[in-house]
């Protein structure tokens, strides 16, 4: 939970403290201030500022069963205890952090939690390995069923009738990747709600981060982060976590359970690295905000390139001037403090920062796709995303790969998509190095 400034004599509760017979509204820390210090007290014994990283896997009883909170490493380790704590802040509305070996092993366990012969409901451009757990893993070892919608454009009543009676969970990715199609997390989660089968909502949250956007407060029952992305941010580890509020108490003691029994737990290193990138994740994801917006708007303006995806931008189009209402509503508190927004405004008519991902449709095909992507002096071709350094991939053969050619022709996954992870370097060399690669790539025009 988010720490407080403690007042004398005051005992805290639900946000409130008491002094004196008064009720006074108890101080929240800001987003960065928790970032830096939750769950990362001074050492007791030495005095050491950072946390030590422990290594230990097992851990002395002074009699059975009697022990300082931690017995085996795969239980409970005082890195990942830590950085779970840190992560619990830093979602807005959460209560409870769980961190997983990847993100793949997160999304495993969740579906995992819902037994045999379950269904779900999932936004149909997602990520291509949620996409591969789901078809080729969960489909055939749980007998999970999966219904695959456009939950964008779909309207209430559609959403409503591909709900069963077995429907356990809404699975949600808003941006979808690689499409950077906005989900109203808010409807869904109403929607979702309001059937009997009464599904869990799940958000995938990688896209944003806890920056950007805090879904638990637009009503998901759970947030799921691939932590290799933003939220650790230096592409140097591979790791999950899922983040539950107060009222998701009794599921949260499951996925633990699950968490500590299937064994994908990530390393006391993994942890103590990943708590250090989360302490700067507010400075950072403030300047992929901001360059990304500044690429997006040039690449906008480049003749090689035929459309422009970035919800931060209002477009040239119907459809995209909704898209960047939508995103400026699902905005955090403390991202609209970045902008300096105020309750009641528009958008910006040159549009806002909203993360660093952009998806543009370069003109031409798969040749200029290729061309673009070995022409970049700064984007270095590789997945993956969310680190400081920019990167730039082709999604229909790459992170999307595993979905059919006519499933990915039908989400617009064409041969002409590019996906860029823009990094926090000098935006002007950033709008340099993706303009002479669109000039290069699309030359014979």
């Amino acid at each position: 939970m988010s720490p407080s400034i403690d007042l004398p004599n005051g005992v805290h509760t639900n946000g409130f403290a008491h002094v004196n017979g008064k009720t006074l509204k108890k101080h929240v820390d800001g987003f960065g201030t928790r970032a830096v210090h939750v769950g990362s007290d001074a050492n007791e014994e030495t005095g050491a500022v950072i946390p030590p990283i422990s290594l230990s896997t097992t851990y002395k009883q002074s009699s059975i069963g009697v022990h300082k909170g931690f017995e085996y490493s795969r239980s409970g380790n005082p890195n990942r205890n830590a950085f779970e704590a840190t992560l619990a802040s830093l979602e807005s509305g959460g209560a409870y952090g769980l961190a997983f070996a990847s993100g793949s092993s997160t999304t495993a366990t969740v579906l995992q939690s819902l037994g045999p012969n379950a269904h779900i409901v999932s936004v149909n451009d997602v990520y291509g390995g949620t996409f591969r757990y789901i078809r080729r893993v969960a489909a055939e070892n749980q007998g999970l069923e999966a219904t695959f919608l456009d939950l964008e454009t779909a309207g209430d009543d559609e959403i409503l009738a591909a709900f069963q009676q077995n429907t356990k969970l809404v699975w949600i990715e808003s941006p979808t990747n690689p499409t950077l199609r906005l989900v109203d997390i808010s409807r869904i989660a109403r929607i979702a709600h309001s059937h009997p089968s009464r599904p869990i909502v799940l958000v995938d949250n990688t896209f944003l981060s806890p920056f950007y956007s805090s879904p638990l407060l637009l009503g998901a029952d759970v947030v799921l982060h691939s932590l290799t992305k933003y939220v650790n941010g230096h592409s140097d580890v591979v790791m999950g976590a899922l983040i539950l509020p107060a009222a998701q108490a009794a599921l949260a003691d499951k996925l633990r359970f699950l968490q500590n029994a299937i064994g994908a737990v990530p390393s006391p290193y993994d942890c103590w690295l990943a708590q250090r990138g989360a302490k700067t994740l507010h400075l950072r994801m403030k300047q992929h905000g901001r360059n990304a917006l500044v690429v997006a708007r040039a690449l906008q303006d480049a003749d090689g390139v035929e459309e422009v995806i970035y919800p931060g931008l209002p477009g040239k189009t119907e459809y995209s001037r909704k898209k960047n209402e939508l995103a400026w509503r699902m905005l955090s508190s403390h991202a609209r403090r970045f902008i300096g927004a105020s309750e009641g405004d528009a958008p910006p008519a040159d549009g806002f920062p909203f993360s660093g991902m952009i998806s543009f449709r370069i003109r031409g095909g798969k040749e200029e796709a290729e061309r673009f992507l070995t022409a970049t002096r700064l984007f270095t071709l590789a997945e993956s995303l969310g680190g400081v350094e920019s990167l730039a991939e082709h999604p229909a053969q790459m992170t999307h790969g595993s979905i059919p050619p006519a499933d990915r022709a039908l989400l617009g996954i064409g041969d002409n998509l590019i996906r860029l992870s823009v990094g926090v370097e000098e935006e002007e060399d950033l709008v340099e190095d993706v303009l002479q690669g669109v000039r290069e790539a699309t030359r014979r025009y």
